[in-house]
């Protein structure tokens, strides 16, 4: 991995104008942020050594550099998903190579299921804390030292300062920001409704098929995270009517503008 990682570093590095210190993943539907991007240089995935190529809808599938309200960012415009059958090493490159080209700190977002029933399909929800119900880690495997330590401490996988910020841009904002509890995964079946039965009983707030395995790793390697989700549907069992990811795509264009907004006020104050 880690001549894959220098050959990546070395590719991205070179079209860059400034180094990045926050990172973005924007997920289904969300990836518009990505074309606020002041003097945006775009690299599309399958140019960049070990990246791999996303196949979901809703996902652009490139790199993006450039100034997003005065800050000098790097976002991923579409993620990779394990249930599109890549490994978790593969899908997780991205936050290695950010985290090597000058990246601190990583703000993950996604578009995910409702099961708290106070919220509704629109709302944003800053993600607390996660759970892992997949069976899978990231980092099994031989540890990397250089990389991180072999147990990493995930008390506070969502860094508590970042998420104090983004609370009180949201009350500036006058945006409701829920708080809860997301839970990954793998898809790509939706939940059934006894399953959203058990997740509420483990303490789900959200779930989604995506951005625990990224934040894993981001954590491994010292970066602060910041975590969004978007409530783009309420979870099966929850309202009885089908799940479909286009009215996913549907309901995160409705929130655009809101969501650009609290991403953009978190940055300048970041900066």
């Amino acid at each position: 991995m880690n001549h894959q990682l220098e050959q990546a570093k070395k590719f991205i590095s070179a079209q860059l104008k400034a180094t990045p210190k926050v990172g973005l993943i924007l997920g289904s539907g969300l990836g518009v942020l990505a074309d606020e991007i002041k003097d945006a240089i775009k690299i599309p995935y399958e140019q960049i050594p070990g990246f791999l190529k996303s196949t979901v809808s809703g996902h652009a599938g490139q790199l993006v550099s450039g100034k997003l309200n005065g800050v000098d960012v790097i976002v991923m415009q579409g993620r990779f998903h394990f249930y599109e059958g890549y490994g978790l090493d593969a899908i997780t490159f991205p936050i290695r190579v950010m985290k090597s080209i000058g990246v601190e700190k990583l703000i993950v977002t996604n578009a995910a299921g409702g099961i708290n029933k106070d919220f509704h399909p629109g709302d944003l929800m800053l993600i607390t804390d996660h759970i892992n119900n997949t069976g899978q880690n990231p980092l099994i495997g031989p540890n990397d030292s250089r990389q991180g330590v072999r147990f990493p401490d995930l008390t506070h996988a969502y860094d508590p300062q970042l998420r104090n910020l983004a609370k009180e841009v949201a009350n500036e904002l006058s945006i409701d920001l829920k708080e809860g509890v997301y839970v990954w995964n793998t898809g790509p079946t939706y939940e059934t409704p006894a399953e959203v039965k058990m997740l509420q009983l483990l303490g789900a707030d959200a779930v989604g098929m995506s951005t625990v395995p990224e934040v894993i790793v981001a954590r491994h390697i010292g970066l602060s995270v910041l975590g969004i989700s978007c409530i783009s549907n309420m979870a099966a069992g929850i309202l009885d009517e089908p799940l479909s990811h286009e009215d996913v795509i549907k309901t995160t264009e409705s929130v655009r503008l809101k969501f650009i907004s609290l991403v953009k006020s978190i940055l300048t104050k970041l900066s």
